[in-house]
């Protein structure tokens, strides 16, 4: 019994990595690193190895013409990549990260839960609103267009809650935040999770001391 158990199982897993694609392994190998980089590499090293793995998630999309997800990924790892670059470049990083993330919206506005919504949103609000392409307007339309393709999703709801900290609306931003906390894991994502917890604890502290 445990033994068919045990070819059962393999079975299923074998099915499973016969089904998954070059380009779905490609994109959990730039999600994981992702996830190394912007968590668990020491703050001073980050650039540099956004800076390589932008270059990495590059060569994926040019390898994937058409496909929504590979651009989403290189527009996630380049703006986060402008996070942690000088003033002088970062404005021009985050504004081929935002011309990566409109390419794939009109590829698939969907792909990926959303995540090309998701990531625009942030950008829009993060970004300065008059020495660059900022605006906040735009950010609240992306980020709640974002929450109806996935209501329930971690990063959707995080950075909709961060959005309305810095609007001003705290009780609503705790909301948001506290569903953030409680969303579905990811399976696969769990570095990333993880990380994305940190940020959602530290923005229910500071929510917490607007009220």
């Amino acid at each position: 019994m445990k033994k068919y158990a045990y070819l059962l199982a393999l079975a299923f897993s074998l099915n499973t990595a016969y089904a998954a694609t070059p380009l779905d392994a490609s994109i959990a190998q730039l999600q994981h690193e992702w996830a190394t980089a912007n968590y668990q590499t020491p703050e001073k090293e980050r650039e540099a190895a956004l800076k390589k793995l932008s270059e990495q998630a590059h060569q994926v999309s040019a390898a994937n013409p058409g496909h929504a997800e590979p651009l989403i990924w290189e527009g996630i790892i380049t703006s986060t990549l402008a996070k942690y670059q000088s003033k002088l470049a970062a404005g021009s990083t985050a504004k081929a990260a935002r011309d990566l993330l409109l390419a794939a919206e009109k590829i698939d506005a969907n792909a990926l839960e959303g995540s090309a919504l998701t990531s625009l949103g942030s950008l829009y609000y993060k970004v300065p609103r008059f020495i660059s392409f900022g605006d906040h307007d735009k950010a609240r339309e992306y980020l709640e267009r974002a929450l109806k393709v996935n209501p329930n999703g971690i990063d959707q709801n995080y950075f909709y809650a961060d959005f309305l900290l810095e609007e001003g609306e705290y009780a609503k931003s705790l909301e948001y935040f506290k569903k953030a906390l409680n969303a579905p894991a990811r399976p696969g994502r769990e570095d990333a999770d993880a990380g994305r917890h940190a940020d959602i604890n530290a923005g229910i502290k500071k929510a917490e001391k607007k009220l």
